[in-house]
């Protein structure tokens, strides 16, 4: 079992900015991918982005592609989520996950 915890949500503009960061509360380098997930009000949880843990390679929704970049720090078992160009539709609960392992969530409302 290994515990997540993301941090870094909250309240910003359309257009505006956020960093999202998951800590892993140990070594996760026998994992093979961590990923960011959503659930908008309303919705169910989607996939937003991923890392794998070893090279670094990255995967995104469409809906992201060229907003949001993540990126994670092998030594310490952290990842994040730069998201850029926020759109009110961004706005959900955005949750880490590694394996069967899910943090508790973030909030993220973009709003004017």
């Amino acid at each position: 079992q290994v515990k997540l915890v993301e941090s870094g949500g909250g309240l910003v503009q359309p257009g505006g900015s956020l960093r999202l960061t998951c800590v892993a509360s140990r070594d996760v380098s026998r994992y093979l991918e961590m990923a960011w997930y959503r659930q908008g009000p309303g919705n169910e949880r989607e996939f937003v982005a991923s890392t794998y843990w070893t090279g670094g390679s990255t995967r995104y929704a469409d809906v992201v592609k060229g907003r949001f970049t993540v990126t994670r720090d092998f030594a310490k078992n952290t990842m994040y989520l730069q998201m850029n160009n926020l759109k009110p539709e961004d706005t959900g609960v955005y949750y880490c996950n590694l394996h069967t392992n899910w943090g508790q969530g973030t909030q993220v409302t973009v709003s004017s």
